[in-house]
């Protein structure tokens, strides 16, 4: 097994936090994993991303040219990003700031999930990233939701763990929202 994900958006949005986190799973679940952040100078409002990957095996090299799964957060990742997504790969998009319809992909799968929304309804806008991480967990089974939840307590500050349940309803809620776009 090997899965890859690159998560894009700009800084403030959670992206290297998603990616941390994925990783924690993952490794608590024995299997190996490579985790690569790049950022702008910028504190917000810079780009963001972090490569993943995950294996049973090796990891050969955390840099990936051609993602399986693409996880956009903002319209300029998209722009950026988008024709890197592997033919037959997954591009999930955070559809209240994203629109796709100038991408003319054809060759990939297109999930589109209301981050923003969906985070801004359970009461904070900034778990748009954990809501985004629900959606990939369950879109490729890459670790189970409860590795994702158990790993909060090791990919968060001790000072932000009374948010830990808010930060797994927005994971759930995430996962829920992408499988019913896939249904649909």
């Amino acid at each position: 097994m090997r899965k890859d994900v690159l998560i894009a958006g700009f800084g403030g949005q959670g992206v290297l936090l998603a990616g941390n986190l994925l990783s924690y799973a993952a490794i608590d679940e024995g299997k190996n994993v490579s985790y690569f952040p790049a950022y702008g100078v910028e504190k917000r409002g810079g780009s963001a991303t972090c490569t993943v990957v995950i294996a049973d095996g090796a990891v050969g090299s955390p840099v990936v040219g051609q993602p399986s799964v693409l996880v956009v957060l903002n319209q300029a990742s998209l722009e950026r990003f988008g024709a890197r997504v592997r033919p037959g790969g997954v591009l999930i998009v955070n559809s209240s700031l994203v629109d796709v319809s100038a991408l003319g992909r054809t060759d990939i799968e297109i999930v589109s999930v209301p981050m923003n929304e969906i985070a801004t309804d359970l009461g904070d806008p900034r778990m748009v990233n954990m809501v985004a991480l629900g959606a990939y967990v369950a879109l490729t089974d890459a670790v189970k939701l409860p590795s994702l939840a158990a790993a909060l307590s090791q990919a968060l500050p001790e000072r932000n763990h009374k948010f830990i349940p808010a930060n797994v309803k927005a994971i759930e809620t995430g996962a829920e929202a992408a499988r019913a776009k896939k249904e649909a």
